[in-house]
């Protein structure tokens, strides 16, 4: 396979530890810069917000830019702001150095996502999404233990920085000049905005990953003050949590291709159950260590179910858009999920945190039983097999 592919792997793989590392350490930052561990989780859901925002019109405004120097000018702003997020000496500038990246954060995966099919096909995506798999298994706990290890919490950030400048090189090195692609317009793929199977799929994607958010941007603290697990114990959970999360994705996937709908009530049935059991066994150690393995095989799973589900009667031309949509309504689902956790931790506590997760999974799974007519497009197939999509193998 062609090195570039792997490149833009591991620039997925610092991405995604820069997004999603700041779980980790939550409480850390929360006692450091003095502020609640609520205002604290608005570093994951501004992050998330500006994502959503600048989704579908990042793109638009850098068609005509050659898509190499935009890859590394993204790579180079994550190497950047994670510098200025360890040297912040207050909270404002914190967000401010979160920011900066979220807006830019869209284009790496239009760009490596197109890059990785035309050269590969399905399997050049697979080997793109790889990063992101394996950030969760292993970026976000490392990041986490190395606040623990140096007793300092800017040895996340330094990791971070480090492993998008290693990426920023391979960029500059393995990836030839691609110039832009002026001929396409979207004009014609927003028709697919009339569809209310789209929307319907759309607003779910919003409510499965606000609940899958609402718990889990506050797992660290979950561990920390229920289970009462140290640093070093919390770090191996997240590893364990992200490692499961991997084999549940490989698992979603086979059921995927059998029946979408079914597997999807089932996703939402289980990650409600799990659920359940961690807010009555969390005190205790060995079943929370069973049930954090089991809620991380559960919960990745939701990124590819939402995924499958909105593109599996998306024609071919509306693609592109669709997926710029799907990032935004991941995205959205992730701010607010954080924000509504965060809201529940300061007024009832980081127990009952849980509580907003099931509701949401709870409306989700009841929209799954509504149906719309599914008209078909004459000379288009009902699911692009092989159709990119920006989280397809998270």
């Amino acid at each position: 396979m062609n090195k570039s592919i792997y490149v833009l792997a591991l620039g997925a793989f610092g991405i995604i530890t820069t997004e999603f590392g700041i779980v980790g350490i939550l409480p850390t930052i929360s006692r450091e810069f003095q502020v609640s561990i609520d205002t604290a989780g608005w570093l994951l859901s501004a992050f998330a917000i500006t994502v959503a925002v600048s989704s579908p019109f990042i793109t638009s405004f850098t068609t005509k830019i050659n898509r190499k120097l935009l890859l590394c000018l993204v790579m180079s702003i994550f190497v950047l702001s994670n510098l200025i997020s360890a040297f912040s000496s207050n909270f404002a500038m914190l967000m401010v150095a979160r920011i900066l990246p979220a807006i830019l954060h869209p284009l790496f995966w239009n760009i490596s996502i197109a890059i990785a099919f035309k050269n590969n096909g399905a399997k050049g995506v697979s080997t793109v999404m790889l990063g992101l798999s394996l950030a969760t298994v292993l970026g976000i706990p490392l990041t986490t233990y190395a606040v623990d290890l140096f007793n300092n919490w800017q040895a996340s950030f330094f990791l971070s920085s480090a492993i998008s400048l290693i990426a920023f090189i391979g960029l500059l090195l393995f990836i030839p000049s691609i110039p832009a692609d002026n001929t396409r317009t979207i004009q014609n793929q927003m028709t697919i905005l009339k569809s209310p199977l789209l929307w319907l799929n759309l607003i779910s994607t919003i409510c499965t990953l606000a609940a899958m958010f609402s718990s889990y941007t506050y797992l660290t603290a979950y561990l920390e003050q229920i289970t009462k697990m140290d640093g070093a114990q919390i770090s191996i959970m997240l590893l364990l949590f992200g490692g499961m999360g991997t084999l549940g994705n490989w698992l979603m996937g086979l059921a995927l291709n059998r029946n979408v709908l079914l597997t999807a009530r089932l996703f939402l049935s289980s990650l409600i159950t799990i659920q359940i059991l961690a807010y009555y066994l969390g005190g205790i150690f060995m079943p929370m260590v069973i049930i954090v393995s089991l809620w991380g095989m559960i919960h990745t799973g939701g990124f590819l179910v939402s995924n499958i589900r909105t593109t599996q009667s998306v024609p071919h031309h509306a693609l592109e858009f669709v997926n710029s949509l799907l990032t935004s309504s991941f995205n959205i689902g992730i701010s607010l999920g954080a924000f509504l956790g965060g809201i529940i931790s300061a007024y009832y506590g980081v127990h009952d945190v849980i509580w907003i997760s099931i509701l949401l999974l709870a409306i989700t799974f009841a929209m799954s039983f509504v149906t719309f007519p599914q008209p078909r497009t004459e000379g288009e197939t009902n699911r692009p097999e092989l159709a990119p999509s920006v989280c397809k193998q998270v």
